[in-house]
């Protein structure tokens, strides 16, 4: 008996391709679930801005075609992909979430989609992000707000926040996104799924401006960390054009099989350190209870648990910079011949580096670098860091981002990220995995840490843990209630949908 579009939807993305290699499901019928699984849900909480539904339904059906003829299967084959609106996909529109680009179609993928084509993902759409990626809550002028798939009226986060919304509603199986002060694990905490930020390079960028700046990468998300690693193989490669590309003159240091199956790994041999807020973010009350009801759960895994955390002297001085010097890189031309194109975040991020010098920079590279061989040093003791994900669990998308947390003003908007960007500048691999939900029913989420280049020890860890996490009371991974979500009315007619609606217009 053919599934139906519910249960095919909610299939693991490693199950959904075991059953096309065994022609029991059509890559077509696959792609037709999740094309209505948007219809039924989309409309709630804006995660997919953008659909090629004749390009993909052209790849479901030539994928259904190689079944059919018995050929060798690529990795992918056949599975319905959500692409991050950052992200070059050829024939379909790409915005960035920026009025400069509302009516863009690139000619040619990046190489990280044409890498997942190769791996025979069929790329249904894009999903929603804040303008350029600046921001952890997902609304930008072109395409308003994207809400929280537990509460649409709240944050999903971001700037990955579509894919991670997409991902929970069962819209697509799996999806990208990129990473920089926590953009793949910041939604993921807010939506009960799952988010890797990987070592710098292991999945490369040719569109780095700043060739060797490691704190923005790409990399996956999912809704259980074995289908996350099974995108992330299809991910990983060399390109020569990436100067952090995992390899020395083509030789490649890391090979897809290292993430996919995942070895079995027992937590009881872990040594963990917990920290609520790595000594210098503005954790919440809220946050700090739920934290310590989980560790209180969840100890018992491993083999000690201790309260201690890396030195992060200088971390909130060193992200700031670098941050800055980014966005100045990629902003400053537009920022300086038409300002009204950019919204605030981003014009924030550049004047904030336009106030630097090169003596600062000098400083935060040195901070950085101190921060990074501390984490080294730390790891000696440790296997793995279990923090929260976030400072604050999700408040609404109508607020661009906190400016103060119980009561203590935040310097920047992106200073409740510290939990995320902290780790960021250490360079070490991390994911987030849900872990329960807070007295309203939203997602809390757990951010863990690892060793340097240890990705695929990281990934196998974090399977382990994700398995016994589901056998504990409240530790479990949530899930959104589809049927309300389906009966809700359109995000865009809610109020504040459209408070950033002036940027871009003629100054």
């Amino acid at each position: 008996m053919p599934m139906s579009n519910t249960a095919l939807c909610e299939l693991s993305a490693i199950e959904q391709r075991r059953l096309i290699g065994r022609n029991t499901i059509s890559p077509v019928d696959l792609l037709d679930a999740h094309l209505a699984r948007i219809e039924q849900v989309n409309h709630a909480v804006n995660a997919i801005v953008s659909i090629d539904e004749a390009g993909a339904r052209a790849a479901a059906k030539a994928a259904e075609a190689a079944v059919m003829a018995g050929e060798d299967l690529p990795l992918l084959h056949g599975l319905p992909v959500g692409i991050k609106d950052l992200e070059e996909t050829k024939g379909l529109r790409t915005t960035y979430g920026s009025p400069q680009f509302a009516t863009f179609v690139p000619e040619e993928d990046c190489g990280m989609v044409a890498s997942l084509r190769a791996a025979g993902a069929v790329i249904v759409g894009k999903t929603n992000t804040p303008e350029f990626g600046a921001g952890a809550n997902t609304i930008n002028p072109v395409f308003g707000p994207t809400g929280n798939p537990f509460d649409p009226a709240r944050s999903c986060a971001g700037s990955s926040g579509g894919s991670a919304v997409a991902l929970a509603t069962g819209m697509v199986p799996l999806a990208t996104g990129s990473d920089l002060g926590g953009s793949l694990r910041n939604p993921a905490a807010y939506c009960g799924i799952v988010g890797f930020r990987p070592s710098p390079g292991l999945v490369p960028s040719e569109k780095r401006g700043l060739g060797w700046y490691p704190a923005s990468v790409l990399g996956p998300m999912a809704r259980n960390v074995p289908d996350l690693a099974f995108l992330l193989a299809a991910m990983v490669s060399d390109d020569p054009r990436d100067p952090l590309s995992r390899a020395v003159f083509g030789r490649k240091m890391v090979a897809p099989a290292e993430f996919h199956p995942l070895p079995e790994l027992d937590p009881a041999a872990l040594r963990v350190a917990v920290t609520a807020d790595f000594g210098f973010a503005p954790t919440s009350a809220e946050v700090r209870s739920l934290f310590a009801d989980r560790v209180a759960r969840f100890r018992g895994l491993f083999a000690s648990v201790t309260e201690a955390h890396p030195d992060m002297t200088g971390a909130e001085r060193a992200f700031g910079v670098l941050r800055a010097e980014a966005f100045l890189a990629k902003h400053l031309p537009t920022y300086t011949t038409a300002r009204h194109m950019l919204g605030p975040n981003v014009v924030e991020n550049v004047e904030e580096g336009l106030r630097y010098t090169l003596a600062d920079m000098a400083e935060a590279h040195v901070l950085q670098t101190q921060i990074y061989r501390r984490f080294g040093a730390f790891f000696r003791e440790v296997d793995l860091i279990i923090s929260p994900a976030m400072t604050v669990q999700p408040t609404p998308w109508t607020e661009l981002a906190p400016r103060e947390i119980d009561g203590r003003r935040l310097s920047t908007y992106y200073a409740w990220l510290a939990l995320a960007y902290g780790v960021t500048l250490s360079t070490h691999p991390a994911i987030v995995l849900p872990c329960g939900v807070d007295s309203r029913g939203l997602p809390f989420g757990i951010q863990i840490v690892g060793p340097r280049g240890g990705d695929a020890f990281l990934l196998a860890a974090a399977a382990a843990i994700e398995r016994a996490l589901a056998l504990i009371p409240g530790c479990g991974r949530p899930v959104p209630d589809l049927e309300t979500l389906a009966k809700a009315p359109p995000i865009h007619s809610l109020p504040g949908a459209d408070m950033l609606a002036h940027v871009g217009r003629a100054a």
